[in-house]
């Protein structure tokens, strides 16, 4: 091991909604060249990039990265659904992390089409016949979403369990919209009230459209580096990733016949206890979170998921407001997915920037207050990854 990653440069656009986005490439460079500023740092410097898509022909991590200069660097394309961006940094963190390389960059961006995600391909088996098989035993189909009938499933189980409230669900689109108001970044700024996000039309379970994160283009990254190479460059060092852990299914996504499990939960829970493990930090010990919120079902499910507040007990969590600013840990200051916007390629890595905005001070309206030292990141793609990072200010 080479020593921790340094997070020496971040960067993103504006995200947008599809009807007035720019082409794919113009925004991945826009955001590479903000995260190579950001880090003080000359493109023709970089070893390595990681380039995270969900949507696109193949090699358009090369169209985005040549952008930025013909440096015969290797770049490698990603693409694990949702959790692509994150893929990209773990990718990048590890190369650092083992000495392969002194600084890369991590590029996550989307040109998404409007409507709901759907199958690209129809002639082969989906990568997600294995969970449609299980969800088809657990509930019945109707003509909404694939998606939403995954996170609204398990909403809907979850609230059946708990005796959980519309309202509480609602209150977490309420809190994102606020949020997203002190963010320059986001598409969904103006204020919803829990009555206006009921009366929107009813998608599935628990779930209304104005509980379901929107199609957005964008894109943002990150320029990781090594401890040495930050010293002798004049980098600032001052935020590292202090852990992090990928996992995928386990049996019981398929074997519970449970929804929170087909969502993700249980490969959630295990990364954030292999980070909690491996980095000595608590849950209890943190206060800014970005996490995985494409639905307000997944919001609430992952402040369990990731031990911010035990089973069964989210909904108090949310009516206590200690998952926002003046409670006990601030989720999505950036307004998240469900406000900012969410281009699948893009959205780990804007947690990234959003977190590492936070650590520094940066963050502007949204800052939250003592100033943290510690943040945690959560992002997920069906199918299935989840990736949870833990990121420390030690300057």
């Amino acid at each position: 091991m080479a020593g921790r990653a340094v997070v020496a440069g971040v960067g993103m656009i504006p995200f947008t909604t599809p009807s007035r986005t720019e082409t794919y490439d113009v925004m991945g460079t826009k955001a590479a060249r903000a995260a190579l500023a950001d880090a003080g740092l000359a493109y023709e410097k970089i070893q390595q990039a990681y380039a995270g898509y969900v949507y696109g022909d193949s090699t358009c991590g090369q169209a985005v990265v040549y952008g930025l200069g013909l440096t015969g660097i290797p770049v490698v394309n990603v693409n694990n659904n949702c959790s692509t961006g994150s893929s990209a940094l773990f990718l990048a963190r590890q190369a650092v992390e083992s000495g392969a390389v002194d600084a890369v960059l991590a590029v996550g961006f989307e040109q998404m089409q409007r409507g709901a995600l759907a199958m690209a391909y129809t002639d082969r088996p989906t990568p997600f016949d294995r969970f449609d098989a299980v969800m088809d035993r657990i509930q019945e189909r109707d003509d909404s979403p694939f998606a939403a009938q995954m996170f609204g499933g398990a909403g809907r189980q979850y609230a059946e369990r708990y005796g959980t409230s519309p309202e509480t669900f609602a209150k977490i689109s309420v809190k994102s919209r606020r949020h997203a108001a002190g963010n320059p970044y986001a598409v969904f700024k103006d204020p919803v009230t829990v009555e206006q996000v009921l009366a929107s039309p009813h998608i599935y379970g628990p779930l209304t459209r104005l509980q379901c994160c929107p199609p957005t283009c964008g894109a943002a990254a990150a320029v990781l580096v090594s401890e040495e190479f930050a010293k002798a460059n004049g980098i600032d060092a001052s935020v590292v990733i202090r852990a992090q852990a990928m996992t995928t299914d386990f049996p019981s996504t398929f074997e519970e016949q449970d929804m929170t499990k087909i969502v993700g939960y249980d490969m959630a829970k295990a990364a954030a206890e292999r980070v909690y493990e491996a980095s000595g930090v608590s849950p209890t010990d943190l206060r800014v979170v970005e996490l995985h919120d494409c639905f307000t079902a997944n919001e609430l499910l992952t402040y369990e998921a990731l031990g911010l507040t035990p089973e069964g007990t989210a909904e108090k969590f949310v009516q206590d407001g200690d998952n926002t600013y003046g409670g006990r840990v601030v989720t999505n200051p950036s307004g998240g997915l469900l406000s900012k916007g969410h281009p699948l390629g893009a959205t780990g890595l804007a947690q990234c920037a959003e977190l590492v905005w936070q650590l520094r001070g940066q963050a502007e309206a949204r800052q939250v207050d003592g100033d943290p030292t510690l943040a945690l990141q959560h992002n997920i793609g069906l199918g299935g990854a989840a990736v949870v990072t833990l990121y420390e200010k030690v300057g």
